[in-house]
């Protein structure tokens, strides 16, 4: 199999590394964090420009056509430059709810709002009793004269306090855990009803917890069928599990090759700390440690087209599984061979350490996932 770019991945992964290594270095990104909001509208614009918002959507939506492969290489570059805007939540899991659950009218009317940096998207499906169970929904969604009514609450919803609009789920039917009776509806971020409490998460990010009293939504604002919405979430999520992989892979990297270089230029005794024979064979396990985790990322990216969801599950778990090892393994040696300065405020490396260990805990953690993968199909099973 030949996983080598094309000439217009490669130009698209040369195009976001220039720009983010040019004006998203590490003193960048924490005059960014440092700033009221946050985050940058400027970088985001940014991000606009070079079309990495409409990326993933087909061009007769107004986007740009781009599938999985280039999605990974955007993450990745994220990854390593440890970029704080909402690309995930809105460019990756609220543009698949919307691709896979979306009616032409309504992915019309979004999209190229979305790709113009205009529209800020959020997915609000957590809920505080649901852990990563993505059936457990308790906000309830009634049918009214002309649309819903939604009444519930939603937990650290990534990028919910910056976004314009957000795609809740909703039951209309059915016990909590059901699989069937869940439905998906657009509601404005400031909507009567609405109240958002926002705050920093421990890598940097934005996220909010969001309460729903009696917020209405038109028909016209329901996303696909509003009782069988199950299949288009699982799908979503999937799909930003093997976004995320990706990105930690690029978290990886970058503290892979900070330490490498660290090694090269840290002196003791008169020499090199990357002579010492225990601290090169650290690093090598570190290298491993990296390719494993990039060899399933490729795996996960490779899945994402899946069409049986089961199977497409068990390789997101997999590929999830692998990442959190990999992850807290190069994110411990990185600040181990860094000594007292990888834990400082002030470098980078224990700050791609903070993004790995939020990367654990997105969409499942180690042992959520190890569970998942137990129940399920055995890889080799399915081979």
């Amino acid at each position: 199999m030949n996983f080598d770019l094309s000439e217009e991945q490669q130009l698209l992964k040369d195009s976001v590394a220039r720009t983010f290594a040019k004006s998203y270095d590490f003193e960048a990104r924490a005059r960014i964090l440092a700033s009221p909001a946050g985050w940058s509208r400027a970088a985001w614009m940014q991000m606009a420009e070079l079309g990495l918002l409409g990326l993933p959507f087909a061009p007769e939506d107004g986007g740009f056509g781009g599938g999985p492969v280039e999605t990974m290489i955007v993450m990745e570059a994220i990854g390593r430059a440890l970029v704080v805007e909402p690309y995930l939540s809105t460019a990756v899991l609220a543009a698949a709810v919307l691709r896979h659950g979306g009616s032409p009218a309504l992915r019309a009317r979004l999209v190229p709002q979305v790709a113009d940096g205009c529209l800020i998207l959020a997915f609000a499906h957590g809920e505080p009793q649901a852990r990563w169970e993505l059936s457990d929904v308790a906000t309830s969604a009634e049918r009214v004269e002309g649309g819903y009514l939604l009444c519930g609450r939603k937990s650290v919803v990534v990028g919910g306090d910056v976004a314009d609009m957000l795609i809740v789920s909703g039951r209309m039917s059915g016990p909590p855990r059901h699989p069937t009776g869940l439905g998906l509806f657009l509601v404005n971020g400031s909507a009567p009803g609405v109240t958002i409490k926002a705050y920093a998460t421990q890598d940097g990010r934005r996220a909010a917890d969001i309460r729903l009293d009696s917020v209405f939504v038109a028909d016209v604002d329901v996303v696909g069928d509003p009782a069988g919405a199950l299949p288009v979430i699982a799908r979503a999520v999937d799909e930003a599990i093997a976004a995320i992989c990706a990105e930690a892979v690029g978290a990886m990297d970058e503290a892979v090759a900070m330490t490498v270089e660290y090694l090269k230029t840290r002196q003791q005794f008169g020499v090199a700390i990357g002579t010492f024979q225990a601290l090169q064979h650290r690093a090598a396990d570190m290298f491993v440690a990296l390719e494993q985790a990039r060899s399933m990322a490729l795996f996960a990216v490779m899945s994402v087209a899946e069409k049986n969801p089961q199977t497409r599950a068990i390789a997101m778990s997999a590929a999830k599984i692998q990442i959190a090892r990999s992850a807290r393994f190069i994110g411990e040696q990185a600040i181990q061979l860094h000594g007292g300065i990888g834990m400082t405020m002030e470098y980078k490396v224990g700050h791609l350490f903070k993004r790995l260990v939020m990367i654990d805990k997105e969409f499942g953690d180690l042992d959520h996932h190890l569970d998942r993968l137990a129940a399920g199909t055995s890889l080799l099973e399915e081979a």
